[in-house]
């Protein structure tokens, strides 16, 4: 510990620890409790709970048939058994699998070293579904084909970049309603609540349903019915959905309770190495052909696949597909804005990072451009959008506050593209139960919802329910806008209208909220640039002391001078020697 200890210190005081505001860097705004080996741990929470987007994503995407031509025939008009399609669409997932790494080592690193936020990128859930169903379609039946949806994607990062510039992504998020953003936090932590108690990537408690919405599950995989619904008599009775139970979620709050460092590692861990094994009830790869598949991927251990056949392959004549185009580019456009600036703010508030008085997070500006270039990167690789990973609060719940978090994270995918065979195989039951434990810590915030007026409450409560219950965080943060504005500008109406006579009786509760935020719509380095700065890239907060009369950096500060005669106190003295280094 001494050895830890003396580490964290001589990092903290160096160059590093400044540019990253650890404690006890003596940075004016150092971030209280970040260590060096703290944000490692946290990094490597955050890349075991987003590790399966490495296989998940490329399954998904895959799906679409990407480069491969399909030659049907009336027999099999969407090449479900045509084994040269199949053999090619095999190619396209492991190029994507390559793919998906790179392009979240990239993104997380720098996202981390330039914008100093604990939050990781990698191609979003949902999105991925969404260009990869709809745009392109299951083996390429839809409107638009892979390398025009690539276009698309492409396109819509630098339209990003460009609104990230000039300050409109950073105005949206500080011009929500705070009871909004409250609720987009509760709202995401149900949202990661729901992933983790699903299959796909969770512990498969709960499944899809005809007669309800939802349903107890917990039964094999194979004993569900062709809707995908569990038998009375195998509910619950799935062995791997106890093992991630009790191992991975038990086990770890248990550890989280006594504060033991890594925790939530050490639960993700446990679970992947009980999983492993072959002829166990709980393996991950069963004795099936997709388990076998695993199986001798897993077994290659180390092992890098060159992109090949999704690489740069951008269509730019688009002409024919114009609409369709268009439709893809604007849908991707507002989902990724909505969904990557709802889930940087929550973490933000999350990891404590937000300022009250503007309602903005340090780096945003460069936190949205740094999304928004590694958006048309991913792109340039075959990858649908990028976005800000909600599974990011593993690695804050574990301590995370700074970009070195993220950056570590990055650095396990850039492993990971060699070693893709272990990291894509910790089984969804074994990060299941630490996304409902993020989940949980993240719901706290709804104690700070003004639940007093029903304009600010009931759009919390709808942002709050619609984003697990329709599983997209951009569709609850639209639902819950909209409701705001409609509710409180008829109040308003009504209230104008009938000359100040009708009004709520308690409108006084409700929360003050203006667009006029602090700071303005433009960002804060071009207001700087626009007052002659000559290095408007540097934050005012980074100036030191001796800079700021100089620099601009502060306002000029009055100091009334003592009147003749009278005695002059040491504090009054310094105090005033301060006004005139400052001004």
């Amino acid at each position: 510990m001494t050895l830890i200890h003396t580490i964290n210190v001589k990092v903290a005081e160096s160059a590093v620890g400044r540019w990253f505001r650890l404690d006890g860097s003596g940075h004016p705004k150092s971030r209280k409790g970040s260590l060096f080996f703290t944000e490692m741990r946290a990094g490597l929470a955050t890349f075991f709970a987003m590790a399966y987007i490495i296989a998940v994503n490329a399954s998904i995407v895959a799906d679409s048939g990407g480069t491969c031509i399909c030659e049907s025939t009336e027999a099999d008009p969407i090449c479900l058994e045509n084994q040269d399609y199949l053999l090619c669409k095999g190619e396209i997932k492991r190029d994507l699998i390559t793919a998906t790494a790179a392009i979240s080592a990239f993104g997380s690193f720098f996202l981390g070293l330039l914008s100093n936020m604990p939050v990781a990128l990698a191609p979003g859930m949902g999105l991925n579904a969404y260009f990869a169903y709809s745009v392109v379609g299951f083996h390429g039946t839809g409107s638009v084909p892979y390398q025009v949806a690539l276009t698309a994607i492409f396109v819509e990062g630098w339209v990003f970049f460009a609104l990230a510039l000039f300050g409109m992504r950073q105005w949206l998020a500080r011009a929500i309603p705070r009871s909004i953003k409250l609720a987009t936090s509760v709202g995401i932590g149900l949202f990661l609540t729901i992933i983790g108690l699903t299959y796909a990537e969770g512990i498969g408690l709960i499944t899809g349903n005809i007669a309800t919405p939802l349903t107890l599950a917990g039964c094999p995989p194979e004993d569900q019915d062709e809707f995908g619904v569990c038998p009375s008599s195998s509910k619950m009775r799935r062995p791997v959905m106890w093992i991630g139970i009790f191992c991975g979620g038990v086990f770890t709050t248990i550890l989280m309770m006594y504060r033991v460092k890594g925790a939530i590692i050490f639960g993700i861990l446990l679970v992947s190495i009980i999983s492993w094994p072959r002829g166990t009830p709980v393996t991950y790869f069963p004795y099936t052909p997709v388990g076998d598949d695993s199986f001798n991927f897993f077994k290659k251990v180390v092992s890098f696949h060159e992109i090949g056949k999704t690489l740069n392959v951008q269509e730019w004549s688009i002409g024919e597909y114009g609409g369709q185009f268009g439709l893809a580019l604007i849908t991707f456009l507002y989902v990724d804005i909505l969904d990557c600036t709802g889930t940087l703010y929550s973490m933000a508030r999350y990891a404590d990072l937000i300022d009250e008085e503007t309602q903005d997070f340090e780096g945003s500006s460069i936190a949205y451009m740094v999304d928004s270039i590694t958006i048309s990167i991913g792109a340039l690789f075959g990858s649908p959008p990028v976005t800000a990973f909600v599974e990011s609060g593993a690695g804050i719940g574990e301590g995370g506050k700074t970009g070195l978090t993220a950056m570590f994270t990055g650095l396990c995918f850039f492993i990971s593209i060699f070693f893709a065979p272990i990291f894509a195989s910790i089984p969804p039951w074994a990060t299941g139960c630490v996304l409902i434990i993020v989940g949980a810590m993240m719901v706290s915030a709804v104690t700070e919802i003004n639940w007093k007026y029903m304009g600010d409450s009931i759009p919390a409560f709808v942002t709050i329910a619609l984003m697990p219950f329709t599983y997209s965080i951009a569709d609850g943060l639209i639902a819950g806008i909209c409701l705001y504005m409609l509710i409180n500008t008829l109040i308003w109406v009504i209230e104008k209208a009938s000359g100040g006579r009708i009004v709520p009786p308690n409108k006084h509760e409700k929360e003050p909220w203006t667009w006029k935020i602090k700071g303005g719509f433009l960002p804060p380095w071009l207001r700087r640039l626009t007052k002659g700065k000559k290095d408007f890239w540097r934050d005012d907060s980074s100036i030191s002391g001796d800079e700021l009369g100089s620099e601009g950096g502060a306002e000029k500060v009055v100091v009334d001078e003592p009147t003749k005669g009278s005695p002059v106190t040491p504090k009054e003295s310094q105090e005033k020697q301060v006004g005139e280094k400052l001004a």
